[in-house]
């Protein structure tokens, strides 16, 4: 019954691809190879992920994909470049809830397993550095300076203390839930709430 149901979706992908394939002009193909290098990534790793495979999910050709990304390293790099899209960052008279919203948005967009895969690809040793590099640029690093950002204004506006070790407190949040995961612990529904009570209170607010 399994391996029927694995042959339908194979001919469903199959007679997909075949119409996709037979027009002109495809607008999201790109949209396509990149969504396809993204669960690939998430759920194989680096190592695992084939442009072969991702040009046949994506339902075009490896010379097509060829054309458009001359790697894999290339190509994972770019897909990882548009893993998380942001909110808008908050910094208001609110620094604490402010802080909190940040966390919230971060646990939503962890919330897909893929992420959370994707998020230990970069760790691999066989994960190449371009596409490493990416990770931190568009995932990590963006988002600590939101954090920074909202710490910086609450310690500006006398709400912690003068010298709060803002730069200590960056990773702690989001190092943390990392860790919980890692550990197999599920975060609370009010993770970030008490994570950003901890954080406050750290730094003297």
């Amino acid at each position: 019954m399994e391996m029927q149901s694995e042959q339908n979706q194979r001919e469903e992908l199959n007679a997909t691809c075949a119409v996709v394939r037979g027009r002109r002009r495809d607008a999201a193909i790109d949209a396509r190879i990149l969504a396809a290098a993204r669960r690939q990534l998430a759920c194989l790793g680096y190592e695992g992920m084939s442009l072969a495979s991702v040009a046949e999910e994506a339902c075009t050709t490896r010379q097509a994909l060829y054309r458009r990304w001359p790697d894999k390293a290339q190509l994972a790099a770019e897909a990882i470049a548009v893993t998380v899209p942001l909110d808008a960052l908050r910094v208001s008279a609110d620094p604490r809830a402010d802080l909190e919203h940040e966390l919230e948005d971060f646990q939503q967009a962890m919330a897909a397993p893929s992420h959370v895969s994707l998020a230990g690809t970069m760790l691999q040793d066989a994960t190449d550095p371009k596409s490493r590099e990416q990770y931190r640029r568009h995932v990590i690093e963006p988002r600590l300076e939101r954090i920074r950002a909202i710490l910086e204004h609450a310690r500006d506006v006398g709400m912690l203390a003068e010298d709060a070790d803002v730069e200590m407190a960056l990773t702690l949040p989001t190092g943390g839930w990392y860790e919980r995961h890692l550990a197999g612990l599920e975060a609370p529904v009010d993770w970030s709430s008490r994570t950003a009570d901890l954080v406050w209170r750290a730094l003297g607010g």
